[in-house]
């Protein structure tokens, strides 16, 4: 596959220090701002897919009339917090 350029970005002399400082060895601003691109897609991508799953779930409760209060799933939750806490030797 041919490989394609994302477009130059301007960024205060301040951000560019900033990123620079922090690259890691053999780490170029090039490489950091792939990689920053990539992460930031797979975030919205997992976004995108979060909020489509809540709009299935939303439309399925309407149409069936079964929901779940807010009481019943923070239970849940808190049982579910309390058990992974337990098994983790109470680490806050």
């Amino acid at each position: 596959m041919k490989t394609a350029a994302i477009p130059a970005v301007r960024v205060s002399p301040e951000l560019r220090q900033a990123a620079e400082e922090l690259l890691q060895a053999d780490e170029t601003l090039s490489g950091f701002v792939e990689e920053a691109v990539r992460r930031n897609i797979e975030f919205r991508q997992a976004q995108q897919a979060f909020i489509e799953r809540g709009l299935a779930s939303a439309v399925a409760a309407r149409k069936t009339g079964k929901y779940v209060s807010s009481t019943t799933l923070l239970g849940k939750l808190a049982r579910r917090l309390a058990k992974v806490r337990k098994g983790r030797g109470a680490i806050a």
